[in-house]
């Protein structure tokens, strides 16, 4: 009951509420891009002077190889579930969404963990980084492979099939461009530049950006939920003739990843707070940078499905329930 009396929370639900009523609110992009590009680089600077605080342990190296593990389980998992009930194209782009992460949900989760007074390592923002990209590298691998099996149907069809093959979709696909984008994206490096930079500049830098990382942090991510509540009740119309299935994957399907998450946090020891942020970043799926990538890259996937499920449904869920039991089953498991 505490986290629904959190400003933070009471925020994105009027941002739900002012969307679903269709209020003109709207934030405008420049100032949501704004904000997307302040909580990443407050987030980095707290999670680097965090990380020159307490040093290097093994917890660091478990913490990652979890992460990573987990950033390729969760889309292989995903795309053999998804593909029973959708196109080989439209499973592959979704199970990219939910296996890679969603920064907002973290940063959310991290404020949570503060406001509880709950420790967490400044090394999880780094695992967050390296679990965007393996679930689209994974995703580009599979829509390769299902062009090919449509292209061995056109060769086997008749006459016109070597032509197919020649002019065929898929064949002016840069994926060393696409590569590229995914691990060189500015909100990543800034990140990672934000974290490095916290960690250089150490006590000194965290006093000195103190007002900037700390006492503005709350009530910038406060504002930047209004806009995702806005976003989420908007996205959900374009899931009017979705299949009730896929509304069970949009919350069961996060479960399940906490669940493993939290499996691994245990088998390796793994202590509560970064135990609960992997559970967050397992559970979570993104709406941003991975669909900005699959709209390129995966053309012949149907957009709503893999914009509006990670935004209009896993999104609150994870916010408003996810995030308190996710703490909840970590603080109980992992203690």
């Amino acid at each position: 009951m505490q986290s629904f009396l959190d400003p933070v929370i009471l925020f994105f639900l009027f941002g739900v509420f002012a969307g679903s009523i269709k209020s003109n609110l709207e934030i405008p992009p420049q100032i949501s891009r704004f904000l997307a590009l302040y909580l990443l680089m407050a987030l980095g600077l707290k999670g680097g002077f965090a990380l020159a605080e307490s040093g290097a342990s093994g917890d660091i190296a478990a913490s990652l190889f979890c992460a990573v593990t987990l950033a390729v389980v969760v889309p292989l998992l995903g795309y053999f579930v998804l593909k029973r009930v959708l196109s080989g194209f439209d499973a592959a782009a979704v199970a990219a969404t939910y296996g890679s992460v969603s920064a907002v949900t973290f940063i959310t989760a991290t404020q949570f963990l503060e406001t509880n007074e709950i420790l967490y390592g400044g090394h999880m923002a780094a695992a967050m980084a390296l679990m965007e990209s393996p679930a689209i590298i994974i995703a580009l691998t599979l829509a390769s492979a299902l062009r090919r099996q449509r292209e061995v149907r056109i060769c086997q069809g008749g006459p016109g099939g070597a032509a197919a093959i020649a002019g065929g979709p898929g064949h002016g696909f840069n994926l060393g461009k696409v590569l590229h984008e995914s691990f060189t994206d500015g909100t990543q490096l800034l990140l990672l530049g934000a974290l490095l930079i916290g960690y250089i500049s150490g006590e000194t830098g965290k006093a000195a950006m103190q007002p900037f990382s700390g006492d503005l942090f709350k009530g910038m991510l406060a504002f930047f939920l209004l806009d995702m509540g806005l976003l989420a009740a908007r996205s959900l119309a374009g899931l009017k003739r979705v299949s009730p299935l896929l509304f069970i994957y949009a919350v069961v399907g996060p479960l399940t990843h906490a669940g493993l998450a939290l499996g691994l946090a245990f088998l390796f020891g793994i202590a509560p707070g970064n135990g609960m942020l992997l559970m967050v970043l397992a559970a979570s799926a993104s709406y941003i940078a991975v669909p900005a990538v699959l709209r390129y890259a995966i053309p012949e996937a149907n957009p709503p499905l893999y914009i509006g499920m990670p935004l209009a449904l896993t999104f609150p869920f994870n916010i408003v329930i996810g995030i308190p039991l996710y703490a909840y089953l970590a603080l109980a498991v992992l203690q």
